[in-house]
């Protein structure tokens, strides 16, 4: 049983997690705030849509290499709560981040918004009737919930614990 986790895995979490917290931020930041008659959106859109569909694709492809490689054995803390929720939280990292995206493209063929940020269409007035928006709202709620709680675990065990458990997320021999 390997100590750490296969270089692709790695690789994606490190980068799928720097793009989810920038979409995170970008969603939350920038575009709730601006007004859709501002022509800027159209440009924080367009970034926004694509890393929206780049996360969607490196999540599945994660999901591919995380159930086709060989992983460490689960870290047992000895106590119930942590034992229990930790693989909990790691497998909803996946679905609300997988179900977020799919949100995202539902809210936008609802709304017509491709037309507008790729093509000629007219950007859609606002999307506060659209019940995908409310659920990629609710979504982006949880994912920064998730990932809170995955760092504050993450921290525990690196500066608390002192079980060396981040090393499994990171390069070196396996």
């Amino acid at each position: 049983m390997p100590r750490r986790y296969h270089p692709a895995l790695v690789t994606l979490h490190w980068l799928l997690a720097l793009f989810l917290i920038g979409a995170l931020i970008a969603g939350r930041f920038i575009l709730t705030p601006q007004d859709n008659a501002d022509p800027a959106k159209l440009i924080s859109f367009t970034l926004h849509m694509g890393l929206g569909l780049t996360i969607l694709a490196l999540m599945l492809v994660r999901l591919g290499v995380r159930l086709g490689t060989a992983h460490p054995p689960r870290v047992q803390t000895g106590k119930a709560l942590p034992d229990r929720v930790a693989p909990l939280t790691h497998w909803a990292l996946y679905a609300v981040a997988i179900a977020m995206s799919v949100s995202g493209i539902v809210m936008s063929r609802q709304t017509g918004l491709p037309d507008a940020v790729f093509g000629d269409g007219p950007m859609p007035a606002d999307f506060d009737d659209v019940p995908a928006r409310a659920v990629h709202g609710v979504l982006s709620m949880l994912l920064m919930a998730l990932i809170a709680l995955h760092v504050a675990a993450a921290l525990w065990h690196q500066f608390i614990r002192r079980d060396g458990l981040m090393a499994r997320m990171w390069f070196g021999p396996r």
